[in-house]
């Protein structure tokens, strides 16, 4: 073997995207709300790294960044009009974040379920801006790299989604906090107790089914403290009764698994402010609960 060939040139690529992984992961998840797509995204990645001449490449992380980040966009642009024949409300893929809080990120920000929800409003620029910037500390100038735009668009595009967020969603509440809510409205919820629904509801609260079309799911968005309360209360003797609950964590915040049957039905989370729960998110299309709940056996 001649100097300077490598030895086995595909283990240092293997090693680089395994290294890199979890982090371009956690940034296609971002942008895509699905954790299926972001595995589509990364096998694509994987197969570009592959037939990329990698002796050109100085630095492996910025190019599969790069790269990855292209591909989330491309798919994102194109999951939005795919999502607009999606069967009642679309919420994201949950994931389980127990061993990896932060999912690849410097920071566990845009993991939760309201705000990758939020985002989804958002175009996938401002969205992709936001989420290199708040999550993985990018600098401004290597967001507008990725993004092939100059960088007083990169922190426009930021201080967009920024702006965005503070308005559809109120300062948060402790995870302390959050679970004991959490824990009376599932009990009550359990009970159809109306009384005790309306206290730990906000006036303003949202109560989302994503069931992709199946059965017994909400086609649409529950609105307000007491129809919220009087759907809950009604929907209790029907779904409870043979169901069992496991706590879980979804996406930075305690989450509950509801079985039927020994079956996931549904993976119950909430989100929390001052005032008490303003949205309720029930994640029950299978196509999405089946992964998270095989992801919890790992």
């Amino acid at each position: 073997m001649h100097a300077g060939a490598h030895p086995d040139p595909l283990g240092q690529a293997t090693e680089d995207f395994l290294r890199l992984r979890p982090r371009l992961f956690g940034i296609a998840y971002r942008i895509l709300g699905s954790a299926a797509e972001a595995e589509d995204v990364l096998q694509e990645t994987w197969v570009r790294w592959q037939n990329t001449d990698r002796d050109a490449v100085h630095e492996p992380g910025a190019f599969l960044t790069t790269v990855t980040t292209r591909l989330a966009i491309n798919l994102a642009q194109s999951a939005r009009v795919r999502r607009e024949t999606y069967v009642g409300p679309w919420l994201p893929e949950p994931v389980d974040t127990a061993a990896d809080p932060q999912l690849g990120a410097e920071r566990a920000e845009a993991v939760e379920m309201a705000v990758l929800l939020v985002l989804e409003k958002l175009n996938a620029m401002e969205r992709t801006a936001y989420v290199l910037r708040e999550a993985f500390d990018y600098p401004y100038g290597r967001v507008a790299e990725i993004l092939e735009t100059s960088t007083a668009n990169a922190r426009q595009l930021v201080s967009r989604a920024r702006r965005h967020l503070a308005d559809e969603r109120r300062e948060r509440v402790d995870p302390a906090t959050h679970r004991r809510l959490l824990e009376v409205f599932l009990s009550a919820a359990r009970t159809g107790d109306l009384a005790v629904l309306e206290d730990v509801l906000t006036a303003d609260v949202v109560s989302y089914s994503d069931g992709g079309g199946i059965r017994g799911a909400s086609k649409i968005p529950v609105v307000g403290r007491l129809h919220v309360s009087r759907y809950l209360a009604a929907f209790a003797p029907r779904f409870w009764p043979q169901a069992e609950t496991r706590w879980v964590e979804a996406n930075g915040r305690p989450a509950v698994l509801v079985l039927a049957a020994g079956t996931p039905a549904a993976l119950l989370s909430v989100d929390v402010c001052a005032e008490g729960i303003d949205r309720i998110m029930w994640v029950m299309n299978p196509a999405k609960l089946t992964p998270y709940v095989a992801s919890l056996a790992d």
